[in-house]
């Protein structure tokens, strides 16, 4: 099996790498900032001067973090091409790497790119955590994230998201905020937990690939891992999508509920509906507990109308299914409301 960074320079063509230089000066009349290879995106970043400004990553791999604020919204990145493996953003830290200070980074701090900024736009773009656990056997944080997303009406078309263990952290910005954030035609892959948080998250004819994974137990992860405010009626939705393996039949869940330490009353909510489900997915038993004290019959999980290997009804009670009408509340217009960034695409 290749590597991680072998991976990304096949996306990325042997396109040169970006450096740590400032990123070009933004065209006034177009308020649009580009970055080339040399160039920080970070940099650019911290160049936006007022919402709606639009910052082009033109084809290269760009190794570094990059950590948009809330004071940026409405703000857009994009690939300069609609290719996404041609501008790759990638770094390699994972939980338990140690900062400077003796530190660690934790899961959300791994991430190569985290954003809080309301309104934020991501198109075309390549996000990746190429951090492997076979080159840090000492390390036993072993989650390494690929994007960290808070901020509401958060909006990402056309992106690879690729590490392996929580590569996507669909996030709020506070354990009583429902922020909202929409996935459209996008690629996410991982092994364990790899699409997990609070928001209310919208994954629209989005696929998902299940990696596979050096060791001799199964399950050898899970899709999602969702941990919904108690409060919040709607949680990770995922609509019209298809999910692959590249593990052996059976060998991944479709999901477990996370109860965070720090939030227990959170009640996980994931709904998969109108969806192709590969043989990679246990069909005889989709679910399983992240810890017993919450087991995922509690939880608020359910499918309606899949498709494909995975998605065969064998033993019923191990797949809660919605009721035609019960289905009729959730759509991308009932978790998103008056935010509709599908009309957009």
């Amino acid at each position: 099996m290749p590597t991680r960074r072998a991976l990304l320079a096949g996306l990325t063509g042997g396109l040169l790498a970006a450096g740590a230089g400032p990123a070009l000066a933004a065209t006034p009349a177009r308020r649009v900032l580009h970055v080339r290879p040399g160039d920080s995106v970070q940099a650019a970043v911290d160049a936006v001067d007022g919402p709606g400004r639009t910052i082009v990553v033109h084809p290269g791999t760009y190794r570094e973090v990059v950590n948009i604020p809330a004071d940026k919204g409405g703000l857009t990145i994009r690939g300069a091409t609609r290719d996404p493996r041609a501008a790759v953003l990638v770094f390699d830290n994972a939980n338990g790497t140690k900062k400077p200070d003796g530190t660690t980074y934790g899961t959300a701090g791994s991430a190569t790119f985290t954003s809080a900024a309301p309104g934020l736009t991501v198109r075309d773009l390549t996000l990746a955590n190429d951090w492997l656990r076979a080159d840090h056997p000492d390390i036993t944080g072993t989650q390494a994230v690929a994007a960290y997303v808070t901020g509401d009406q958060s909006y990402f078309e056309n992106v690879r998201l690729l590490a392996h263990q929580d590569t996507l952290f669909v996030d709020t910005s506070a354990l009583d905020a429902f922020d909202r954030q929409y996935f459209h035609r996008c690629y996410v892959e991982g092994d364990v937990d790899f699409v997990f948080g609070r928001a209310t998250a919208v994954f629209d004819e989005c696929h998902f690939h299940t990696l596979q994974r050096d060791v001799t137990f199964t399950p050898k992860g899970m899709v999602f891992a969702p941990s919904t405010a108690r409060a919040n009626p709607h949680g990770i939705l995922a609509v019209r999508c298809r999910i692959t393996s590249g593990a052996e039949d059976a060998a991944y869940k479709l999901a477990r509920p996370w109860v965070p330490s720090y939030e227990t009353t959170a009640w996980p909510s994931l709904v998969v509906r109108d969806s192709w489900i590969g043989p990679g997915i246990d069909a005889v038993a989709p679910y399983t507990n992240m810890r017993d004290a919450y087991p995922w019959q509690t939880m608020r999980f359910w499918e309606y109308a899949n498709s494909g290997p995975g998605a065969v009804i064998s033993v019923p009670e191990n797949r809660p299914q919605l009721t035609p009408e019960e289905a009729g509340s959730r759509t991308r217009k009932a978790y998103l409301g008056d935010w509709r960034p599908y009309e957009r695409s």
